[in-house]
């Protein structure tokens, strides 16, 4: 393909002597940067930590309420009028010394890989042009369920990730994101989000890997492998705490202190960085005690840095750090709030240049700040941009985008890698009378009735950060951009042989309920129902789920409650499929359902790859990453809870913190049985090992995939310990009959939480050890004596429980 011509570079002077020390490719990347740095004026310097988001500038305003789908509005970024004067600098302005990043090329407007790529070298030619050193920016894209551009492929949400249990297949579905991404000359991914669920009402629920610890950070560091495998920067997000605000208010205040932050939530982060490679962190929009993530220098400096050894790039949320000024008010100004930043150990201020901007260089210069911490933040930037070839001799951005003509965004492998992660997070949470629809000698219904507001609206399976869902509705002419079966569309593919009618009762949201009475005729006619409830993910109460659209509590968003109960005064046996970014209470209807499937925005292929699970076709294997709680008010929390938060309190409250299903259940269309706990020794020595063996066995009549969790469980320590928590988990593929040995090597350091001092300790004493397939079916259950000295653990402590599978040869 033909691009414009990169202005400007031909004009550069290169020194006698030949190719400057920073573009010479045999010197390591330290050097290099240092090199280039040490060439820098300090308005240059400066101009490295901005960015600049032109695209927004064009397509920021709501949408007309007569174009709008749904009477939906629009705003890219809520507040932004506060603070947003930089963001009409035109970017010849913005980058007359340089600049930083790109942001979001591809991800504002509906571009074509073709135009999205000329606007790149359109923008780069401009930044090359303007400057005096020619020193590319860094674009960098939104890819939480995919690369979020238009017409590419949207895969399942992050929460549908970790109800897969499989580090393999995030891994490869972050490689395929990756490819895309670089073939767009795309540098840097802001994902994954490793934020620990706290509290389900939050909004971004479907942007997390769920409630554990161990889970987030082993599935994040899958994803970070993959996408860094293509040679894009990950960017875990968002450091730190920022899931457990009160209430689950979007950008609440975090009443949470540093035990337990270190405890619960740095863990996965850590994981990500030591055992994934992430090259990029995101501070977050909350405060933690008073203190705001994006400056506070413990939090980037002394534990990102000092502790971990960090040596990637910090940067902001988008105006996290003109919030500093705005919305936390520890800073005088978005002057105050760059240097409160800078301090703490921000590198890069997206998605705009604010309070990183040209004060810095005056402050510098009146010597009111110290030009060695913007040195510290250039160097890091730097070394990155040496790392993605940009200061190479023959980069230039045509090169860089050389294969848009040519590269398919939605491409069958990839349709086919997002229907294998959607076949695999559907989670059977009961199968009841009616499932599955065909096979087993059960006859197929003649007539369906398919019902509910998830049931034919293909924006229900996308999460928020899907560009159908983000961008799309300011174009409402523009279609999704991509192939996306409904829920309706599949399940009549799936069943040709039956009559299969449609209502949908009532909208995800608002109190209408004229439409249930057609949904109750329909249903009443009909041998079986089918409904589809649950969410629309949007942005900023656009939506049930999704940023800024935090809920009360966990009911059925709008009247979907009353028409499920509506429907099962029929008689007529309703199979419930709940489609969600967050878990919502389901106890009303447990046992009085047909059968019962959780299904957490599965992405384009979601509608197949349920419609494959309700009819049998697809074995179920999804497991929980979440519990599903029994009542809508109540107590929403985590399994991770202490023994005064759980069952074991009963009777101290008349609240009951059961779930309705635990965290790590999933059914399956045949059985198995976990038994015969083998320990390789009585004792775990402080700073040893010992392996964990059990035996699963299928004793269905279909092949499946069982889910083996292992659990530990302290008798005593010096902290409050929950009741139990995860420390492993694998995967086991069983034929009918077929049996395996499971072996967890269990390292003394997984038995470590932070004690007291605030360090992570290993303590002698009783542990339980508990396997099974949930966080409460734990048949396997036995004590363990840890002995020795007590041990402080720190960096380089183990994050992983190493797994084996043996297969058990059949007897006779």
């Amino acid at each position: 393909m033909t691009f414009p011509a990169t202005t400007g570079s031909e004009h550069r002077a290169q020194p006698a002597d030949g190719v400057p020390a920073w573009r010479d490719t045999t010197r390591p990347a330290d050097e290099r940067a240092e090199a280039l740095l040490a060439e820098m004026t300090l308005a240059e310097k400066v101009a490295q930590l901005g960015s600049r988001w032109v695209l927004n500038d064009m397509d920021s305003s709501p949408v007309d309420d007569a174009t709008a789908e749904d009477g939906d509005h629009w705003t890219v970024a809520p507040l932004q009028d506060q603070f947003a004067a930089s963001g009409t600098v035109p970017l010849e302005d913005a980058s007359r010394e340089g600049l930083g990043q790109l942001t979001r090329v591809y991800g504002s407007t509906p571009l074509t890989p073709a135009e999205g790529a000329a606007e790149v070298v359109r923008q780069h030619g401009v930044v090359l042009e303007g400057s005096r050193l020619g020193v590319p920016a860094l674009v960098h894209e939104e890819c939480l369920t995919g690369f979020t551009t238009y017409g590419a492929t949207v895969y399942p949400a992050a929460i549908a990730w970790a109800a897969t249990f499989d580090p393999v297949l995030v891994e490869e579905m972050g490689a395929a994101i990756g490819r895309d991404m670089a073939a767009l000359g795309v540098h840097q991914g802001l994902s994954p989000v490793m934020d620990v669920v706290r509290d389900y009402r939050w909004g971004r629920v479907e942007e997390t890997m769920g409630e554990d610890t161990y889970v987030v950070g082993q599935l994040g560091a899958a994803y970070v492998r993959g996408l860094e495998s293509a040679g894009v920067i990950a960017t875990l997000k968002h450091f730190a705490g920022y899931s457990s605000s009160r209430a689950a208010r979007n950008h609440g205040p975090v009443s949470m202190g540093r035990r337990e932050l270190l405890e619960v939530i740095l863990p996965a982060f850590e994981t990500a960085l030591r055992e994934g490679g992430a090259r990029s962190v995101m501070s977050a929009y909350n405060d933690i005690d008073g203190v705001p993530t994006s400056g506070d220098p413990w939090l980037l400096t002394t534990v990102l840095r000092e502790r971990w050894g960090f040596e990637g790039t910090v940067v902001s949320d988008y105006w996290s750090v003109p919030f500093l000024a705005s919305m936390h008010r520890v800073a005088r100004g978005v002057d105050g709030a760059g240097v409160t930043a800078l301090q703490a150990g921000v590198d890069v201020e997206l998605p705009d240049t604010s309070g990183f901007g040209t004060h810095l260089v005056e402050r510098v210069e009146r010597g009111e700040l110290d030009e060695a911490l913007v040195d510290r933040a250039v160097r890091r930037h730097l070394r990155q941009k040496v790392q993605l070839g940009l200061l190479d001799p023959g980069w230039s951005p045509e090169a860089s985008v050389e294969r848009a003509g040519s590269v398919d965004l939605d491409s069958p492998a990839n349709r086919d890698l997002a229907r294998r992660m959607a076949e695999r997070s559907v989670v059977l949470l009961d199968p009841g009378t009616a499932l599955p629809l065909t096979g087993d000698a059960r006859e197929l219904p003649a007539r369906v009735a398919v019902v509910g507001p998830c049931a034919d609206d293909p924006r229900t399976h996308m999460g928020c950060y899907a560009f159908p869902n983000h961008v799309l509705p300011r174009y409402p002419e523009r279609g999704p951009g991509i192939e996306v079966p409904t829920m309706l569309e599949s399940l009549r593919a799936e069943l040709p042989d039956a009559e299969v009618v449609h209502e949908p009762g009532c909208t995800v949201e608002g109190d209408d309920t004229s439409g249930i009475a057609a949904a109750v005729d329909a249903a009443a006619s009909a041998d079986l129902v089918v409904a589809y409830v649950g969410d629309r993910a949007g942005l900023f109460g656009i939506g049930t789920s999704g940023e800024g659209c935090d809920a009360d509590d966990l009911a059925l968003p709008g009247v979907q409650g009353r028409l499920v109960d509506t429907l099962l005064e029929t008689g007529t046996p309703v199979v419930l499929v709940v489609v969600s970014g967050r878990p919502y209470a389901l106890g009303d209807w447990a046992g009085r359902v047909a059968g019962l499937v959780q299904a957490f925005m599965p992405g384009e292929e979601g509608g197949p790859a349920v419609a494959g699970i309700l009819s049998g076709r697809v074995q179920p294997t999804g497991h929980l990453p979440v519990q599903v709680p029994r009542t809508p008010g109540g107590q929403p929390g985590t399994y991770l809870r202490p023994p005064l938060a759980s069952e074991e309190s009963a009777g101290i409250s008349s609240l009951d913190p059961t779930p309705l299903f635990p965290f790590g259940f999933g059914r399956s269309y045949t059985t198995f049985t976990v038994d015969d706990l083998r320990l390789s020794a009585d004792e775990l020595v402080a700073d040893g090992e010992v392996e964990v063996t059990v035996r699963v066995t299928n004793t269905g009549g279909r092949a499946g995939e069982e889910l083996v969790q292992l659990y530990l469980r302290d008798a005593v320590a010096s902290v409050v310990r929950p009741v139990r928590q995860l420390v492993g988990f694998t995967r086991v593929p069983l034929e009918p009959g077929g049996s395996a040995d499971v072996t967890f090597t269990l390292h003394a350091d997984r038995t470590a939480f932070v004690g007291p001092e605030l360090e992570h300790v290993v303590e002698p004493g009783t542990l339980q050890v508990l396997v099974g397939t949930s966080a409460e079916d734990l048949p396997c259950r036995t004590d363990l004596e840890l002995v020795g000295d007590r041990r402080t653990v720190g960096t380089g402590r183990r994050l992983t429980t190493p797994t084996a599978v043996t297969p058990v040869e059949r007897s006779g």
